[in-house]
């Protein structure tokens, strides 16, 4: 029933989006972005961007591990691990479940308007496949980065992002190979299915 509350949800905010969008693409070429306001003469748009956005993951990945150490953020993360444990304890896992779902689309939110800022507009359809990739990030980082302690676990989320994307793009340009941009699912597919199996293969 999660699952398909879950695919219902996104179903529904398809026909919001279009509703706050007004329509299914919005140029933001000449808008002014966070970019081009913190743009300085010092350093160029193709350094600026990475080392800024940079700066807002190391600031959301310590603003987490800082509040999932409080007891708010523990009685959280153990209502993810068992929720009846949890409700033993005396947790309000009711309250947990849907402040986890607003942290967790309040960090959505921010990465869609830096990812539309970045690339100069937004589109209806540039969400799609997104929570294939988080899956795929999560997934790879706990491969390479195993740890049940929370600074390596959010530190491994990041690693497996990065390592993810690089193995996308070196997938994709590679000549010798003969994959193109259109292989771009079935590389993902891939890779996600190689990450479930090497602890596996490992245990």
């Amino acid at each position: 029933m999660d699952l398909l509350a879950s695919i219902l949800m996104m179903i529904a905010l398809y026909s919001v989006n279009l509703r706050i969008m007004g329509r299914p693409n919005v140029p933001l070429i000449l808008e002014p972005t966070v970019f081009s306001i913190l743009q300085t003469d010092v350093l160029a748009d193709s350094f600026m961007r990475p080392l800024l956005l940079l700066l807002v993951v190391l600031i959301a990945k310590f603003a987490l591990d800082a509040y999932f150490s409080t007891h708010s953020g523990m009685a959280m993360r153990a209502t993810g691990s068992n929720p009846r444990m949890a409700r033993a304890q005396g947790i309000r896992t009711g309250a947990m479940i849907i402040g986890g779902m607003a942290l967790s689309n309040a960090l959505v939110g921010l990465a869609g308007a830096l990812f539309a800022q970045t690339q100069g507009g937004a589109d209806i359809s540039m969400g799609v496949g997104v929570i294939v990739i988080g899956l795929a990030a999560v997934i790879v980082g706990e491969s390479l980065l195993p740890s049940r302690k929370l600074v390596l676990a959010t530190l491994a989320v990041i690693l497996g992002a990065l390592v993810y994307r690089l193995f996308i793009a070196l997938a994709l340009n590679s000549d010798f190979i003969g994959l193109q941009a259109q292989d771009l699912n079935l590389v993902t597919a891939v890779l996600v299915t190689i990450a479930l199996v090497l602890p596996r293969l490992k245990k």
